[in-house]
């Protein structure tokens, strides 16, 4: 019998969305490697199209992926605080991730820990991840399935449960220039 995250897995590499568990709140989940799936997700969530996604990740490889160059200072830092609940705005000026960066030439990323199994499989299997929290744009993050249902309906392919989720948003760092600046707590 196939399990609810082989089906997310599926789901995910034909361009499909979930509302799954991430490390912090529900997410709804697409591959970041699709702009079909990434406008999905816009139009979903009915979110400003000028305010990009973070991204999951699960090595600094993905990075790669994305031209992203670490400099020795970003790299001792990225160190200290990865894996975990922080969110890290990057430099990205490769015109082909403007459908992720939309213009800001910079990607938030941030990297999920093999404590995290699922989700961190998951990466592995389908690649970087695009992750807003499970909410219609200025409205509450759903803290249980039922209220991420509400939202959205059946216009999700797959709801994974992990019971219910309260937990705070990713802190959000931004590492554009030449020191660390926290944009969010």
């Amino acid at each position: 019998m196939q399990t609810n995250w082989q089906k997310a897995e599926k789901i995910l590499k034909n361009d499909g969305v979930v509302v799954l568990p991430t490390d912090t709140l529900y997410g709804i989940i697409g591959k970041a490697m699709s702009k079909k799936a990434v406008d999905i997700i816009y139009k979903i969530k009915e979110r400003n199209n000028k305010k990009p996604f973070i991204l999951l990740i699960n090595s600094y490889k993905n990075l790669n992926k994305f031209g992203v160059k670490l400099n020795k200072e970003q790299a001792k830092f990225l160190e200290k605080i990865w894996p975990g609940k922080v969110s890290v705005i990057l430099s990205c000026k490769n015109p082909k991730w403007k459908y992720i960066h939309l213009g800001t030439n910079s990607i938030a990323f941030r990297m999920i820990s093999p404590k995290c199994k699922n989700l961190y499989n998951l990466i592995n299997k389908v690649g970087p991840l695009v992750a807003p929290s499970a909410n219609l744009e200025g409205k509450k993050p759903a803290e249980t399935i039922d209220e991420a249902k509400k939202y959205f309906e059946n216009k999700i392919d797959l709801y994974i449960s992990s019971g219910r989720r309260k937990q705070n948003p990713s802190r959000l760092i931004s590492y554009l220039n030449k020191k660390p600046v926290v944009l969010r707590k």
